[in-house]
């Protein structure tokens, strides 16, 4: 999941925060971060709409990030 952690770094933005964006703890979201741990649905969703991204772009199916409407 290098992809989140380079969306993350590129906003500026420490783990604390992005993991209160998708509703979980730093420590769990650090694990998603570093391939310890997967990442739901519903997580990847909140993401995807907060860098305004595509989810198949933050799991690296497509190096496009303009979402699909």
């Amino acid at each position: 999941m290098n992809r989140i952690k380079d969306l993350r770094e590129e906003h500026n933005l420490n783990q604390a925060k992005i993991a209160e964006v998708i509703q979980t703890t730093q420590q769990q979201y650090s694990k998603i971060e570093t391939g310890k741990s997967d990442i739901s649905g519903e997580k990847l969703k909140r993401l995807a709409q907060f860098y305004n991204v595509s989810a198949d772009y933050i799991l690296g199916l497509t190096d496009d990030p303009t979402p699909q409407h």
